[in-house]
Formats: structure tokens, C-alpha cells, sequence
């Protein structure tokens, strides 16, 4: 996941079983598309001579039974190559096509990789197809064309990674030349491209027609049963950069029926079903359950998550897994070694980054704090006991309790005092070589290994750790204050040593996640511990920084290695003590930013706010085009402007499958939604014992560099939003990832906010809040509510949130209550009745537990936002 030296690579074969070798004398110069007969390159496919020339790794006792090679495959094996049949010695010519094609049978179900490549390291794959067998014997037959001219290749049947010992029959293996070159063409379904979860009733409603028509098309719009319910004219766009399609674009907008199971109707071609209505509720749960089961150094429980995802703790000392309890460093790294336990799986690997996780941990902080901050967003949604997570029912937040998971992992990377270094933050950890797909955790056999300290992760453990240092106040002083103090241990440490980058080529067992620019998360570490500390030292590195007043928000958005927008949205949407001129240039910098996402997604006629050309679909597009939606989502919480939330609502048609492919990007989210990410814990695709990934994880998405073997191979020469694949070993399209669904998340819970469809209108009342003196550690308050009403207020309640866990003790002229950050106060008998034009006033003696106290800004007069 944007990590490109991410290879997965066969281990050396060990053991071999020397057979005999096949003569390639002869076959030199045949080309199969000059002869009339295939040109068979296995030599006893039928095994009709007994075993030769075939060999097998010494772990898989072969013999030929009842006119098939039969193996006895172990149990207990971590990886597919592991355990291996094969033959050596087979020649290919570049561009030529071929066949490979076998019979195979298991004596129970089970996923094996039937592959043709190189038989020498790094072994390069000319063709890779995982096949599910069973007891019944089922012929399997795959065509590629090769890249190379070579006469060192082998046919491969990789068999291990199996818990349980089982049976393989083999016959009738074929590699002909002359075949007809494959030619992949992707079911793109119905031509009439809608977003296949469906429309929020007061939302934006555009769909995509792929045509061969240059003037307006009519359309009409069905409900569940065929009724006709709106028509209209399409509007031709002429073709689309990014799919190389010539399209139309339909707006059905002014439809707001809620219902299920709607058609669109164009060209002759009728869209996959949709509903229109309160789409997204489920969204935010499930995409925030991903983060639950991709979690690290805990037994996930099958009655919480399903059975299917029921295991066992990954990586904390029990056998066959080394880590992470005790945890050594690369060789020459260091002489110490950590407990560095829990945290998330960052994606497809066991691997656990830094940097990755902290733009995952912002994200899912800043999901929470949106929900003190924004006008439409929903008071407790996402309060304890509204998640699936384990920690259910301790009164703290669902989102904090997940968060703090990765919080703790992250707080264990940090170099220990009296060590070179100390206060930094170990790059990552991982195994010391890549594994196959799939493995569980808790089999993960490989060592573990601690890789150098470097300023960028420090800087995320700064900036994370600052938020926490604020947010989990309210809930556990104790961690956040210890948050806090790693957070400031961390930000000096940086700042001592500014520029200790990540090696680009430390890929080896996990991704290299190297940023050759550090500057950008000094910015995002000064702001998030200003915005909790609220301290000169913090503004004055903030101020200086070039990305304080630079554009931050790039056409492709922002993403682990440019997170100066993280710091500029926090300035921007959390109550802060920036003077009144410099936290408005921030906003307005905000909303410059969504305007020009808004001018991409208007050009767009697929409606996102990507532009169209290759270099802008990469590893990860996906969470780029949802961050692009995050900063206009933003816009409309500073502004209240529709034009904004309808954007970013928009935006995330093309994820629900109004793109190219006619496909949704999210599991189980769409009638046409991936099934077979990459990821050792979901390997389904691979392993029927395996289960699928679930509901709410999102892919990678499109990427024009192919920058895996599969899509290298499948989908050369595509149109950029042609480049994807639901397939478990397209690791750089379909692989799942902490940070792309942390975006999903976000913008998931905005979604969900955005159920009424209405853009807040401010109540009839105005609050003021005003700190008359303060202390280290308390201050008085004085809020003055007025009702700008015409009629008269009988009866009161005033809510709001604090930013930096000031708590209430003592309310004069109102009954205060505080859950949390939340604070609720009600009118007393004698100001119950507030006329028109008129004022009430209460005054709060509260404490201050950090060196800041800003104001609060968002207000609700008797659950309605004020003015």
C-alpha cells in the first residue's frame, strides 16, 4: 500500500527431491502461433512413465496412484511454497501465448497457487491462479502470455500453508504453446453507471452512461415496482480521460421518495438496483468494525464480529510466533528490545507501521472530535455501545476505545530513555521476510524485528499522542497525561534530530513507507500540541512553518506522507486561541481548497474530485479521493454552504460503483463489491477454510502504475480507472489498508450525519460564552443565551462540548450536568421563561486541567445548534 518495494516473493526451494531434467534440445524457435498442433512443453503430464521428471520438496512424500501423482501434503506449514510439486527446464518466448492446464483434486477443501515462473530467485511470475479443490477431480485451464525469452522455467504447484496434513492427486498437466493470447475483459455489468448502495432523499443524484451517442439520451427513472417516476435528457460529456469512455451524465437529483430497489433506465441499458433514503446509518459501523478485527496482540470473538473471524491473539510469544512481546532490532539497529504488542495490522501483512498508523489513529480521533465540533453532526453517535468493539460498555467512546488501541502500540515504538535516540519512535515492525497468502496471525512462524528511529514516525507519535493528550481527558487523565508527555518527549526529540529518514529499500518482510519530506509533520505535530497545550513555543513552530500559510490541499489530497492538511483542519474546526484574523485566513484556506475539489469533481463525469489523467490513480487512490471529500465535507461543517456537502456526497458515488467499472469499492456495500482483497486474515479466494474480508473494508482502488505481477500481467495498457482487479494477489489495487479505511470511516460518519438532508439552520437563540478570569488549573465562566425568537422561551437546555477536558464544578443560575467533554445546562425555576428578545445568564466555576482554555464555539439551545 503505496509502498512499491511491497514484492512478495517464493522462498528458496529446500529439499528438492532430484528428479530428472526435461531437454529442451529441439524446441528452440517454434512459435505457436506458426504451428498448426499446440506445442505440449510438460513433459509426463500424465504421469503414464511414473514420476520423472518431477520433482517435489522433501516435506511431500509423491507417488503415482491409479494413473495420478498423489502427495501426502503436511499440516502445520505457514506458507504456500512451503511445500511444492513441480517441473523445471520449460522454455518461453517472448510474446508468445500458452496454456496451462491440469486436473487436481484434495482430499479435503483447500486453496493451492498453480504458477508458471522463473525457477531460479527472484523467481518472477509469468502466471499465478489460486484454485479451491475438493474430492471431486476438476480441470483447471489458464492462458498467459509471456514477457520473456527463457529457457529456465518452471511449472510450480505451491501446496503448504495448511493447519491440517491432506491429500493431492494430480493429472493431465499441460503447457501447449500457440494459444489464442488472453484477452481480459472486465463484466462491467449494465452501462448505465449509479452509485449501487444509493442517494441520500435531499442529496445529489447523478449517474454515468457509457455510449456510443454524441446527443442527449432520454432516461427514466423506476421505482421497486416499475413505475416510472421522473424522465428526462442525458447531458453528453464526450469521453472521460480517466476510463477512456465516450459518456453521458444524468442528473435525477430533484427525486427524494425514500425506497428500495430504483432503476435507471438509458440507452437501452437499466442500472444495477439502488435506494434512495437514509443510505449510510450502517456505514460507520461497519466500516469502524474493520479497525476491531484487524487488530493485533488480542483473540477476536466470533459472537462480536462473526464466527468466521473468531482467532486467537496474533503475535504476543506463543508459539509458532516469535513477537511481539520481546522484540529485537534489525541487526546493528540497537542492543535493546521492546514490548511492542497490540496495535493494528496496517494491511494485507502482519506488518505494524508507524506513520500509517498515525494518520489512521488522526482519523479516527478526528471522527470523534467532528462530533463536538459540527453542526450536523449527531450527539453521541458514536458514544459507547454504538460500535462493536470489546471494550463495550466502559463508558467511554466506541471510536476512543478502538483508537486507543493503536495509541498504546504506538506509545510502546518509542525509543526508551538512556538509549541513543531516545524519544523517537521506531519506524515499524515486522517479520524479517514476507510470508505467503493467507496466514493467520497466530501462525506467523517469522522473527520479528524493531527497524531504526526516524523523524517522520516520531513526528506521528507527536502529533497522535498530542490529540489524545486532549481528547481522553474527559475519560482517563491518567493516560492521557501520559499521552501527553510522549507527545512532548517525541516533538523534542524530532526537533534534535530533524532529518533521520526512512530507508526507501528496507522492504524486505514489510513495506518501506519511506517520506523523503519531513517538514510537513513537524507542521501537523506543532499544531495538534498547540491546539492541546496551547503553548507560545508550539504557535511560534506552527507560524514558521511554510505550510501555515501554504496550499495544503493537493489535487490528489492528502495521505500518510503529506499530512500538513491534518493540522490545517484541526486548526480550522477545534476551539483554539489564534487571534480572530489568523484562524479565519485558516478557514478560508479550507474552503479554497474545497472549492477548487469542487471544480475537479464538476469536470470529473464520473463526479469525483480526482483529476482525470494516469499519474493521479495510484496505490491507494481511493483513500485520496475520499480525503479530497473529507476537506469539502469540512468546508460545509466551518460553513453551513450545501454546495459543499453535496460534493462530498457526491464524491463518493464513484466509491459505490458509478465509475468505469461499474463496480463498488467497499465489501459487501453494492451489488458489485469486492470479495477477494489481498490479506493473509482474508484469504477466501485462496482458502475455503479462509474467510472473506468483512463488510465495510474498502480496496485500494484503481492504480495505472500496476505495480504488482497479477495487474502487471492482466491489465497492461489500461485506462487508468481500468486498473483494478478484485483478485487476492493484486496486492497494489486490492489490497485492504488502516489508512484507507480510517478515510472510510470519517467520511462514513459524515455520511451517516447527513441522513435529514438539510444543512443545519442556526436555532432562534444566540450563546455567548465568556472567560471573565482564570487561574492555573480553574476558571469563571459567564454564558449569556438569548432568544431571538418571537415568541417566548418556556424552559431551557444549553449544551455544549469543551475542547481540552475542562470539567464543571459549580453552575450559578442553571442545574449543570457533564458527560465527558459534554456539558448539559438547565434553567432553574425562576429563569425558566425567557421572552423574546431577551436574555438569560448563568456562571460556571470550572477547572482547567491544561495550560489552555479556549472557548467553546458550537452551542444548542434545547437540541437545536444556535446562531
Amino acid at each position: 500500500m503505496n509502498r512499491p518495494a511491497h514484492r512478495r516473493a517464493p522462498r528458496r526451494l529446500a529439499g528438492l527431491v532430484a528428479l530428472t531434467a526435461l531437454a529442451a534440445s529441439g524446441l528452440a524457435g517454434i512459435t505457436g502461433s506458426a504451428q498448426a498442433q499446440p506445442v505440449e512443453l510438460i513433459e509426463n503430464g500424465t504421469f503414464d512413465a511414473g514420476t520423472a521428471p518431477w520433482w517435489w520438496t522433501g516435506n511431500v512424500p509423491s507417488a503415482v496412484t491409479d494413473g495420478r501423482l498423489c502427495a501426502q501434503v503436511p499440516g502445520a506449514t505457514a506458507n504456500p511454497w512451503d511445500a511444492i510439486i513441480g517441473q523445471n527446464d520449460l522454455p518461453l518466448q517472448n510474446g508468445e501465448s500458452y496454456e496451462f492446464s491440469f486436473d487436481a483434486s484434495a482430499s479435503v477443501p483447500v486453496g493451492v497457487l498453480a504458477k508458471v515462473q522463473q525457477q531460479t530467485e527472484p523467481w518472477p511470475e509469468r502466471l499465478s491462479r489460486p484454485v479451491i479443490l475438493g474430492p471431486e477431480s476438476q480441470h483447471f485451464s489458464f492462458a498467459f502470455t509471456s514477457g520473456v525469452d527463457s529457457d529456465i522455467e518452471q511449472v510450480a504447484f505451491q501446496i503448504g500453508g495448511s493447519a491440517q496434513p491432506w491429500t493431492l492427486c494430480l493429472d493431465n498437466v499441460s503447457l501447449t504453446g500457440g494459444a489464442p493470447p488472453p484477452v481480459y475483459v472486465p463484466d462491467t455489468g449494465p452501462r448505465v453507471r449509479v452509485n449501487q448502495v444509493g442517494y441520500l432523499s435531499q442529496g445529489p443524484k447523478n449517474a454515468t452512461v457509457v455510449t456510443a451517442a454524441t446527443d442527449p439520451l432520454s432516461w427514466s427513472l423506476a421505482d421497486q415496482g416499475g413505475r416510472v417516476v421522473a424522465s428526462g435528457l442525458s447531458t453528453p460529456r464526450g469521453v472521460d480521460t480517466a476510463s477512456n469512455q465516450n459518456v453521458h451524465t444524468i442528473d435525477f437529483s430533484g427525486v427524494t421518495a425514500p425506497g428500495t430497489a430504483y432503476t435507471l433506465t438509458a440507452d437501452g441499458e437499466t442500472s444495477y438496483p439502488f435506494a434512495i433514503g437514509d443510505v449510510y446509518q450502517a456505514l460507520r459501523s461497519d466500516a469502524l468494525e474493520f479497525f476491531a478485527i484487524q487488530r493485533s496482540g488480542i483473540a477476536i470473538d466470533g459472537a462480536l464480529h462473526g464466527e468466521q473471524y473468531a482467532r486467537p491473539a496474533g503475535h504476543v510469544g506463543v508459539a509458532p510466533n516469535t513477537g511481539d512481546t520481546d522484540v529485537p532490532c534489525q541487526p546493528g539497529v540497537c542492543d535493546y528490545r521492546l514490548d511492542v504488542r497490540g496495535g493494528w495490522y496496517d494491511a494485507g501483512d502482519h506488518g505494524k507501521y508507524v506513520v500509517n498508523g498515525g494518520i489512521a489513529t488522526y482519523q479516527l480521533l478526528n471522527t470523534y472530535e467532528r462530533t463536538l465540533t459540527a453542526p450536523t453532526a449527531v450527539p453521541g453517535a458514536l458514544a459507547d455501545g454504538t460500535l462493536r468493539v470489546p471494550e463495550r460498555g466502559n463508558e467511554v467512546p466506541d471510536v476512543l476505545d478502538e483508537a486507543r488501541w493503536e495509541l498504546e502500540f504506538l506509545l510502546r515504538m518509542q525509543v526508551p530513555a538512556g538509549q541513543p535516540l531516545a524519544g523517537m519512535a521506531h519506524h515499524k515492525v515486522h517479520d524479517n521476510a514476507w510470508t505467503g497468502l493467507p496466514l493467520a496471525p497466530e501462525d506467523d512462524p517469522m522473527l520479528r524485528e524493531l527497524h531504526p528511529a526516524n523523524t517522520a514516525a516520531t513526528l506521528n507519535l507527536a502529533a497522535t499522542a498530542a490529540q489524545c493528550g486532549r481528547l481522553f481527558l474527559p475519560y482517563d487523565r491518567a493516560f492521557a497525561t501520559r499521552c501527553l508527555a510522549a507527545a512532548r518527549t517525541a516533538y523534542a526529540a524530532a526537533k534534535a534530530h530533524p532529518d533521520i529518514l526512512a530507508d526507501p529499500n528496507d522492504g524486505n518482510g514489510g513495506g518501506a513507507y519511506s517520506d523523503g519530506d519531513v517538514s510537513d509533520e513537524f507542521y501537523w505535530a506543532a499544531a495538534e500540541l498547540y491546539l492541546t497545550t496551547g503553548e507560545s513555543a508550539f504557535l511560534a513552530d506552527l507560524r514558521s512553518s511554510p505550510h501555515h500559510t501554504g496550499d495544503v490541499f493537493a489535487a490528489t489530497g492528502f495521505n500518510w506522507p503529506a499530512t500538513a492538511a491534518l493540522g490545517r483542519l484541526d486548526l480550522a474546526t477545534v476551539p483554539n486561541g489564534l487571534p480572530a484574523a489568523e484562524r479565519a485566513a485558516i478557514r478560508r484556506s479550507v474552503t479554497e481548497g474545497a472549492d477548487a475539489y469542487l471544480a475537479t469533481l464538476s469536470g470529473q463525469a464520473y463526479g469525483l474530485p480526482m483529476p482525470g489523467g494516469r499519474n493521479n490513480y495510484f496505490w491507494g487512490s481511493n483513500s485520496n479521493i475520499i480525503n479530497n471529500a473529507i476537506v469539502l465535507a469540512t468546508a460545509f461543517d466551518l460553513t453551513g454552504e450545501r454546495r459543499y456537502r453535496d460534493g462530498a456526497v457526491q464524491a463518493m458515488d464513484y466509491i459505490f460503483g458509478r465509475n468505469a467499472l461499474n463496480h463498488s469499492y467497499v465489501t459487501g456495500w453494492g451489488t458489485k463489491a469486492p470479495r477477494n482483497q489481498h490479506s493473509r486474515m482474508f484469504g477466501a479466494q485462496l482458502d475455503p477454510n479462509s474467510p472473506h474480508p468483512p463488510d465495510g473494508s474498502i480496496a485500494g482502488g484503481a492504480n495505472a502504475n500496476l505495480e504488482d505481477p497479477f495487474a502487471n500481467e492482466l491489465l497492461d495498457g489500461c485506462a487508468p480507472q481500468f486498473c483494478y482487479v478484485d483478485d487476492i494477489q493484486s496486492y497494489s489495487t486490492n489490497e485492504v489498508a488502516i489508512n484507507w479505511n480510517s478515510a472510510l470511516a470519517w467520511i462514513a460518519s459524515f455520511l451517516a450525519d447527513q441522513a435529514d438532508g438539510a444543512p443545519v439552520a442556526p436555532g432562534s437563540c444566540t450563546v455567548g460564552y465568556r472567560t471573565h478570569a482564570q487561574w492555573p488549573g480553574a476558571f469563571v465562566s459567564e454564558v449569556r443565551v438569548t432568544n431571538t425568537a418571537r415568541t417566548a422561551l418556556d424552559g431551557w437546555t444549553v449544551s455544549w462540548s469543551y475542547p481540552t477536558g475542562q470539567r464543571i464544578r459549580l453552575a450559578l443560575g442553571a442545574d449543570a450536568r457533564q458527560e465527558g467533554p459534554t456539558v448539559s445546562a438547565r434553567n432553574q425555576p425562576w429563569n425558566r421563561r425567557v421572552e423574546p428578545g431577551r436574555s438569560v445568564v448563568f456562571a460556571l466555576i470550572g477547572a482547567a486541567p491544561l495550560s489552555t482554555n479556549p472557548s467553546p464555539e458550537l452551542f444548542r439551545l434545547n437540541g437545536k445548534v444556535c446562531g
